[in-house]
């Protein structure tokens, strides 16, 4: 689950992170009295969307010679200009896609005298298995260009899960990030924060970028992007009052009240899958045949017909679907009960694409056997290879 940057900043300003003073408006009638709560006189007005790169973002309908989607304002009335282009509007960045995301709330925050950008995050590496800091010198990239180009400017600090942060763990990442004096200091009392919000908050990422120097040589929080475990949030209330739903995908909102794995993509093949390693590998044999993959479904190994039926519904509400493949092997999973959900489904909503059905395992033949006297254009499969290639085929046609 993700958050907005100022709930970000809101959460970790509770730990006692340096964050600037700031007010998160959702109308414009809102701006004259966040800006003057403001000390002034240089603002940032920041949309406020679930994706990176906003800055260099630019609004759908403003062309492309206007702003972006974080702006300067040197005074209330330039505030108020920006709001009026920024909110309601359509944002493009690179994380959005094409589609781009509309700015329903706006941060406006004082602003700061930078003197340098940092970069700092918090994640869990798999290789350590531990939680992990990454820092760099290079902050207010893009962290993946600084790899590949400058991968020397990028240290990686796992942390001792017993010990926590450490003083001489603060030293190394004050060393890295060149920090002396006062910003040092700061340092050194900031990486125990951010790792105590980390773990307190079942976070997944917290990544600052930029974690700036001021000119005061002061530390400040300037951006701040959180993910939170989806399988701990039973464990924070307060968190998931946080979730702003309009920033995700209404097929997978669905998904979640039946309880079923979806990652909508950008693909045309719908897929529906018992069992994760499945749907990846169902996945990758439709790319090896040409097509790309619109979600991954995973329906889980003791779906009911109605939790299958919902799958379904779910897969052809995207409008992007041209063809949808339902590869099942029967476990736990009975093929009888995949195949009534998947024929009631195209009962209620109808089949306006191809469909290709394999199934293979507990009560195989019962399955296949509902499936071709259902008198539904259904085109059944023998094995997986057979279905990537028959789905493909169907699509290209």
């Amino acid at each position: 689950m993700n958050i907005h940057e100022h709930q970000a900043k809101a959460l970790l300003k509770q730990y006692g992170a340096p964050v600037a003073a700031g007010v998160a408006i959702f109308s414009a009638n809102e701006v004259e009295a966040a800006a003057q709560s403001l000390p002034g006189p240089l603002y940032v007005v920041k949309s406020q969307i679930h994706a990176g790169g906003r800055g260099k973002g630019k609004f759908k309908e403003l062309g492309p010679d206007a702003k972006g989607g974080v702006r300067l304002a040197r005074s209330i009335d330039e505030v108020k200009a920006n709001v009026a282009e920024m909110l309601g509007n359509t944002l493009v960045t690179k994380q959005t896609g094409p589609a781009g995301k509309q700015v329903n709330r706006l941060y406006i925050e004082d602003g700061a005298d930078i003197d340098r950008e940092l970069y700092l995050s918090i994640l869990v590496d798999r290789g350590t298995g531990r939680v992990s800091f990454v820092a760099s010198t290079e902050g207010g990239m893009d962290i993946e260009t600084v790899a590949e180009e400058t991968p020397d400017k990028i240290i990686t600090l796992p942390i001792d899960p017993i010990a926590g942060v450490t003083e001489a763990d603060a030293g190394k990442l004050c060393d890295a990030l060149k920090l002396d004096g006062d910003a040092r200091s700061d340092g050194m009392a900031l990486f125990p924060i951010l790792y105590k919000a980390f773990t307190e908050k079942d976070m997944s990422l917290l990544e600052i970028n930029p974690l700036i120097v001021m000119a005061d040589n002061h530390l400040r929080v300037l951006d701040a992007k959180v993910s939170f475990d989806n399988n701990a949030l039973f464990r924070h209330e307060d968190i998931v009052e946080l979730r702003d739903l309009t920033e995700e995908d209404s097929k997978e909102i669905e998904a979640r009240k039946y309880d079923l794995a979806y990652v909508a993509l950008d693909g045309n093949i719908g897929c529906m899958v018992n069992g994760a390693g499945l749907a990846m590998a169902t996945m990758d044999i439709i790319k090896l045949y040409g097509a790309e993959p619109a979600n991954f479904l995973d329906v889980g190994g003791g779906a009911s017909a109605e939790k299958v039926t919902a799958a379904f519904k779910i897969i052809t509400a995207d409008p992007n679907v041209e063809g949808i493949l339902v590869n099942i092997f029967g476990g736990i999973m009975r093929c009888d009960v995949i195949a009534e959900g998947v024929l009631t489904a195209v009962r209620e909503v109808g089949l306006k694409v191809p469909l290709v059905v394999r199934l293979e395992g507990t009560r195989v033949e019962e399955g296949k056997k509902m499936i071709a006297e259902s008198g539904l254009n259904v085109i059944a499969a023998d094995d997986l290879d057979d279905a990537a290639q028959k789905i493909v085929a169907a699509v290209k046609n």
